[in-house]
């Protein structure tokens, strides 16, 4: 029989074995961590201390012990440490000592989603259990039943639930919520660096409203803010709080070694740049680790991809691993699954996971010793959230991140020092953007009708309630402005999009069973939910048999395909205001607002993993129009002689393909929220332009911030391009294959950034 491994010898195997070795790009050793306790505080109540020492738990971290003493001295906090560190206390422990206290008080926990949710609510009954204390906690989502709501208005100390629930069903319905409102101490906002960009802004707004309630009913609450490692967690916890907030970041878990391999499949096509798939090569590593009894979890980016590796990978069980199994996790199994799912890895019955970003966010799970990440997750903050799935707190664990041959993995995997050395990203958010505030202050006037003088958050309101009074949507009596509408505005408003417009996705994919699984913007739709188009959702794949724009429909049915589709965009941008510029010889980037003029032209089938166009189709959808912001590269129109009109084009195109996957690494925002588009004649100024444009009505910040980081991006970029193993261009860079693109865009790169058109 063959002898299984340790961590060390499977590690010693990758190093020696051909097989890998040739393709281990980098291997970082993370030193291992010593826990930095501190004694109970002295005023904590000894049923808490009670509760903590049966569990085995006779001290404090620091981060949890600061958290305590600051939350108890009456500041805001933002406590930010890395994956399975405890943070849960930093809340949990003071405002359990303030009901122990009080038990009229109450606190309002804050979850991202409805599984984090009901996690935290399990860990939570378990501790008030153990207390013995009167203390009610309950969860308040779309899943609770009609008679367990109203005990939790009227009774409950702690109510846990999500944005979109607050927004939607407890904040309209404030005035059957007086007593909780009355007594609110605390607000909980968990996982803050997901509340970034469009999400993020409405999040703000949310809290505004919020905290109007809270003062029209006498109370002025703390909050609590906990936060993966991202660049400005006291700048984004303030935005959207807009309280002056005290950071902790003082970590006091341990951890062990950790062993950080950057893994880059073998080239199987030398033209086209393209390399072994990334699915396949995570799933010989994460063999490795399972047979040798290493319990392990796999990251894959979509449903689709979590089942073919679950599939290939529960082979094993028949073979090697007995009666210990190989489970999938993702969006759309049970809650009582899940569950289970969780159980089994805590206690080893599970021997290995393979997962999306569902277990990215902190639900407990234990400390696996391996991970394996398929794919660079698309930020900095992001990856070291999966990465700290593996570790646990003595002995080795590895993380093997696995490159596909997308030009943003393979720049990643050729500079670690751009994921090592750099802190993560910003996560930004613009409150005051006007259609969201616009949408807000609807649900605050129905709320609460607004007097004369009255502020909301930082934003500029009377003229929006001016408005809003013309526009017959408020009425305006006695220097107080009121709601004067039958319907209900928080119905019609997503916190997850910025257009008022939005088209609802409807699943068909069982007859007699329709249900509605999501909306987009109407101008994401035109390239997103065309006829034929391939929608994913959560990580299952649908095909959308029908767009019905008129009534803002798209009706999609579940398929299983291996290519995802790409719509072209034919696409007039105007300049309307030039707000900041820069002079770089023969170049300029500036910043302002543009109007855009989009119409749906063709799609393209693309095959996963290879890139091959596999087939298109026209698309039939009427032209769009947006406002918003955008940066941009503008060209001295001497180029077209120097260089040559059709040449500048192809240099035009190559370097847009390689800023559209940059960019979204420095504003950190999925790569569709910002958008780029080459321009030949710009209508503003006829010269060779590339924008990069906010994809939302109004702006949401990211082409500002873009503007800022102009000179990192381009200098990025220049790499991602200089690095490509390719001689004239491919996918993994400039995207076209054709002679000279990859030349043509670094000639326009070195312009960009003030040099010459030709290196002498």
């Amino acid at each position: 029989m063959k002898m299984k491994k340790d961590m060390a010898s499977i590690l010693e195997q990758l190093k020696t074995d051909e097989r890998f070795r040739d393709n281990i790009a980098h291997w970082r050793v993370i030193p291992a961590r010593e826990a930095k306790a501190v004694p109970f505080p002295q005023e904590m109540d000894a049923r808490i201390q009670d509760a903590l020492t049966r569990r085995g738990i006779t001290s404090l971290y620091t981060h949890q012990e600061t958290s305590f003493r600051h939350v108890r001295g009456g500041k805001h906090i933002v406590a930010v440490t890395p994956t399975a560190s405890g943070k849960s206390m930093c809340y949990h422990l003071p405002i359990l000592q303030t009901l122990a206290e009080d038990t009229q008080a109450r606190a309002l926990y804050l979850f991202p989603t409805k599984a984090l949710a009901q996690d935290q609510k399990a860990e939570l009954h378990e501790l008030i259990g153990e207390m013995g204390l009167a203390i009610k906690s309950e969860t308040y989502d779309g899943d609770t039943p009609a008679n367990i709501r109203q005990m939790v208005r009227k009774a409950g100390n702690i109510v846990i639930t999500n944005p979109d629930m607050l927004h939607s069903a407890i904040l309209p319905h404030h005035t059957k919520w007086v007593s909780f409102f009355e007594h609110l101490k605390y607000i909980v906002i968990d996982e803050l660096h997901t509340y970034r960009g469009v999400f993020g802004s409405h999040v703000a707004n949310v809290i505004r409203r919020l905290k109007r309630i809270c003062a029209f009913y006498g109370s002025a609450p703390q909050f609590i803010c906990t936060s993966a490692t991202i660049a400005n967690p006291r700048e984004l916890a303030e935005a959207l709080t807009e309280e002056q907030v005290e950071l902790v970041d003082n970590n006091g878990a341990p951890s062990g070694i950790k062993h950080f391999v950057f893994y880059n499949p073998p080239v199987v096509n030398r033209q086209l740049n393209i390399r072994r798939s990334a699915t396949l090569e995570a799933r010989d590593i994460t063999e490795q680790f399972l047979t040798n009894g290493i319990q392990t979890i796999l990251f894959a980016r979509s449903r689709v991809r979590v089942e073919i590796l679950l599939t290939y990978l529960q082979e094993l069980i028949k073979r090697k691993l007995g009666p210990k199994t190989i489970q999938g996790y993702r969006g759309g199994y049970l809650p009582s699954q899940r569950r289970e799912i969780e159980r089994g890895l805590r206690n080893g019955d599970i021997m290995g996971v393979v997962s999306t970003n569902a277990l990215e966010l902190g639900v407990d799970i234990g400390q696996l010793q391996a991970c394996v990440i398929t794919g660079y997750p698309g930020s900095v903050a992001s990856t070291w959230q999966q990465a700290g799935r593996a570790g646990r707190r003595q002995g080795e664990s590895a993380v093997i991140m696995v490159g596909s041959s997308t030009p943003l993995d393979q720049y990643v995997i050729a500079h670690p020092e751009y994921f090592f050395d750099r802190s993560p990203e910003t996560a930004r958010i613009n409150p005051d953007n006007l259609i969201i505030l616009v949408d807000h202050l609807k649900c605050a006037a129905y709320e609460l009708p607004f007097s004369k003088g009255d502020t909301f958050g930082c934003a500029e309101i009377t003229e929006v309630l001016e408005f809003l009074t013309e526009e017959q949507v408020l009425h305006y009596s006695r220097g107080k402005w009121f709601w004067m509408n039958d319907s209900f505005p928080a119905h019609n408003i997503s916190l997850r999009s910025a257009s008022q417009e939005n088209v609802v996705i409807i699943d068909i994919s069982e007859r007699g069973n329709e249900r509605v699984i999501g909306e987009m913007d109407r101008f994401s739709s035109m390239t997103l939910l065309h006829d034929e188009a391939i929608y994913l959702h959560q990580g299952t794949q649908y095909q959308v048999e029908k767009l019905d724009y008129e009534e803002k429909k798209a009706y999609v049915r579940e398929v299983q395909v291996d290519y995802y589709t790409d719509a072209n965009l034919a696409v007039q941008l105007k300049v309307l205001e030039q707000d900041q510029t820069l002079h770089h010889g023969q170049s300029v980037v500036a910043y302002g607002e543009v109007s855009v003029h989009a119409m749906a032209t063709i799609f393209k089938k693309i095959k996963f993993e290879t890139h091959e166009n596999i087939g298109s189709g026209p698309i039939h959808l009427p032209e769009e129009e947006l406002h918003t912001n955008a940066a941009w590269i503008g060209f001295s129109d001497s180029l077209l002689a120097e260089i040559g009109t059709e040449d500048v084009e192809r240099g035009l195109v190559g370097l847009a393909h390689v800023l559209q996957h940059v960019a979204p690494l420095f504003v950190m925002c999925d790569p569709m929220d910002l958008h780029v588009i080459p321009q030949r004649k710009a209508v503003h100024s006829q010269e060779p332009t590339i924008f990069l444009y906010d994809r939302y009505p109004g702006g949401i910040g990211l082409s500002e911030q873009v503007y800022k980081e102009m000179e990192t991006i381009l200098t990025q970029a220049q790499r991602l391009i200089s690095f490509c193993a390719c001689t004239s261009g491919c996918p993994s860079c400039v995207g076209a294959t054709d002679d000279g693109s990859k030349e043509l865009a670094m000639t326009l790169l070195r312009i960009a950034q003030g040099g010459s058109t030709y290196v002498s």
